[in-house]
């Protein structure tokens, strides 16, 4: 790299023009014969699955947001999913009538139960989850959650704690452009990559949805932030993934299986959308890429078991 380019400059390359040439990741990896497993999950059994599929092969536990964590486990286990990309919403109190049997609560008695929850948490609470997680042999690969330009300095850190103490260094965040100048240094703090999710709102330029709005979120901060490509989305917003993939393989973290039409249509069953899904997951497995295939159910079907069941069995014939 020339010294007279400046990093911003370099960021801005690497995103338009240099695909392979991305700078390399600040995070060890260990190439295997099947294939390169991130460091910490040497030996799991999330491992091993990846090893037998070509591709490490989980799910979002948002696809399981109608039922409380323990719940989701079970239908984990049950589903032999060993990775999850946690949700949020499986840590913090957002939907107490799981355990109450009640209707769901008011936005208002949720935003009040999730700030008493924050002023007061204490780590134990955190770690009990990792240890849950740990018991049912499942990986966490990433904590999912939001943060946006109202997202206060002191949410922002506890959200890195929450990671830390769940074990992970890889935080996925429906962020916005302009806020990630503020993540970048508590990224540094906590030596913890943080890969922006996109969805499909090109209207907005401050929405992360496109090649550029990565580059521009990306531009100027440190190698600890990256991507976590959802290709439903990006195919929803008319852009290839394949070719997306291809170029900047060396920043996406991780990619959310979906699928919707373009234009900005809507979630279908995988198979029934435009996502190149099974380009994209043998692109992954072909190459070797260190890359988490997370399916996020977010179409409308009967049962969430049996419609995750379908998402894992149709993504696993991809990969056969």
């Amino acid at each position: 790299m020339s010294e007279k380019l400046t990093r911003r400059e370099w960021n801005a390359l690497a995103l338009v023009g240099l695909g392979g040439l991305l700078v390399p990741s600040v995070f060890a990896s260990c190439k295997t014969s099947s294939g390169v497993i991130p460091t910490r999950l040497i030996g799991t059994a999330a491992a091993k699955q990846a090893a037998d599929l070509g591709v490490m092969l989980g799910t979002q536990t948002y696809s399981f947001r109608d039922r409380s964590l323990d719940d989701a486990i079970k239908a984990m286990v049950q589903l032999g999913v060993k990775s999850c990309e946690l949700w949020d919403g499986h840590v913090e109190p957002r939907n107490l009538q799981w355990e109450a049997g009640q209707s769901p609560i008011t936005a208002k008695t949720k935003a009040e139960n999730i700030r008493k929850w924050r002023d007061t948490l204490d780590m134990s609470t955190i770690r009990a989850i990792k240890d849950k997680l740990d018991a049912a042999q499942i990986s966490i690969v990433a904590y999912t959650s939001t943060i946006k330009d109202n997202t206060s300095d002191s949410d922002i850190d506890l959200m890195f704690r929450i990671a830390q103490n769940l074990g992970v260094d890889t935080i996925n965040s429906s962020a916005t452009v302009n806020v990630m100048k503020r993540i970048d240094p508590y990224a540094q703090k906590y030596k913890m990559r943080v890969a922006m999710h996109n969805h499909s709102h090109v209207e907005n330029p401050n929405e992360i949805s496109s090649p550029d709005s990565f580059s521009r979120g990306m531009e100027g901060l440190s190698d600890y932030i990256n991507i976590n490509l959802d290709i439903g989305h990006f195919t929803a917003a008319n852009f290839d993934a394949v070719d997306f993939l291809k170029n900047h393989h060396q920043k996406v973290l991780s990619i959310h299986v979906k699928d919707r039409k373009k234009n900005q249509g809507p979630n279908m069953p995988l198979g029934e959308g435009d996502t190149p899904i099974v380009e994209v997951l043998r692109l992954i497995r072909d190459n070797k890429w260190p890359i988490p295939a997370n399916i996020e159910y977010e179409y409308k079907g009967a049962n969430t078991f049996e419609e995750v069941k379908k998402c894992l069995d149709y993504c696993k014939k991809a990969l056969a």
